[in-house]
């Protein structure tokens, strides 16, 4: 597609939405395009215009559910032309605390510097309608419709007329437009990204309401997701926070590594190796399972979870801190200990205690130190 789209070369497509060859291919027409591969090598050789037949081993996309091979196929989109932006997105990534450090000037980084327009339509039936109205008469007359007053007023609804901004509703409401022609609005969608990009202002219904709430709360201070939202909610809150108001959407960001299972794979339904975390979790404590997770890698690193570590996790951390708490209690009711009176200061107490409260004033300090960093 890109070579063609360098070379000039106009588009040509002999598949349909089926994933069938059609009449432009009348020798496959009907055919299956992964079922006419052998047919499409033979008719190649039968002219002798093949150069060479070899299978090859690469990587091919599948729908995750059905298993079925999948093509990429040319359809018309709107684009938000973010790449004339792109240099001041990548200024502003260098102002924001990434945790880890490598992650923003890595993958997101490497993301922002290689910026394509980002194509905010899908074709679908649910979701978020894009608010662009074309005349039917001229398809280069459009009109986007930026809010609902805007948009009753130019439908001739009353003021306070309820609207429905999901289809079918939305795209009931029509008017003529300079041309003559009747204005429709476009099937398409916005992506979904786009609405989760738009969360910072949207929560607040700004700019038409709270404006000094809105105001106040951004950017955000923190956010955290994983990994894998650079290419998603990181890009999309970056680049409307960029496009819309010339700052950056958060300040500091905590990007976490992902849950895989005990063989490092991505854990998925199809494949099997999902676990539950309820049952887990009536197994083994939540506490058992937080801190399984808290101590076996940093934030950022992926985790392989085994049920084999949340037992050793259970036997040697919580088991012994467990064996403590009973060792104390069962002297201290042998005793008759009550914790009442008035406290020992700190310079008449013996060795061993004040070595306890240090110990604890000192992890209390790097703990708040690394909360303070994002750590």
């Amino acid at each position: 597609f890109d070579s063609c789209q360098k070379a000039d070369i106009p588009m040509f497509n002999p598949i349909d939405r089926d994933g069938k060859f059609t009449d432009q291919a009348p020798d496959f027409e009907g055919q299956w395009f992964k079922e006419a591969d052998k047919d499409i090598s033979r008719a190649i050789k039968e002219k002798d215009l093949m150069f060479r037949h070899e299978t090859m081993v690469h990587n091919y996309p599948f729908d995750w559910r059905k298993g079925t091979p999948l093509m990429s196929y040319p359809v018309e989109s709107w684009f938000i032309e973010t790449t004339k932006v792109k240099d001041r997105m990548v200024e502003l990534n260098k102002k924001i605390n990434w945790k880890p450090e490598s992650t923003g000037s890595g993958r997101f980084g490497t993301w922002l510097e290689n910026n394509v327009d980002w194509a905010i339509s899908r074709q679908r039936y649910w979701g978020t309608p894009i608010p662009i109205w074309v005349s039917d008469k001229d398809p280069e007359y459009v009109e986007a419709i930026g809010s609902m007053a805007e948009l009753r007023e130019k439908a001739g609804l009353e003021e306070d007329e309820e609207i429905d901004l999901h289809r079918p509703f939305i795209d009931e409401l029509t008017w003529e437009g300079p041309d003559g022609g009747t204005m429709r609005r476009i099937p398409d969608l916005l992506d979904v990204w786009f609405d989760s990009g738009a969360m910072p202002f949207a929560q607040w219904h700004y700019p038409f309401d709270n404006d000094h709430d809105f105001q106040v709360n951004y950017p955000a201070d923190f956010i955290a997701e994983g990994v894998d939202q650079t290419r998603g909610w990181f890009y999309t809150l970056h680049a409307l926070g960029t496009m819309l108001f010339n700052e950056e959407a958060y300040k500091n960001v905590v990007s976490n590594g992902l849950v895989l299972d005990e063989n490092g794979e991505k854990m998925s339904k199809s494949k099997g190796n999902s676990v539950d975390p309820f049952e887990v979790i009536q197994e083994f404590g939540a506490d058992t399972v937080r801190w399984y997770m808290m101590s076996n890698s940093s934030p950022w690193d992926n985790l392989k979870f085994s049920h084999d570590g949340l037992k050793e996790v259970q036997r040697k951390f919580f088991n012994t801190i467990i064996n403590t708490y009973s060792f104390f209690a069962m002297y201290a009711n042998i005793d008759g200990f009550n914790y009442s009176g008035t406290a020992i200061p700190n310079a008449d107490r013996p060795e061993i205690d004040k070595w306890v409260i240090s110990r604890l004033n000192s992890t209390v300090k790097v703990v708040e130190e690394h909360f303070e960093d994002y750590e």
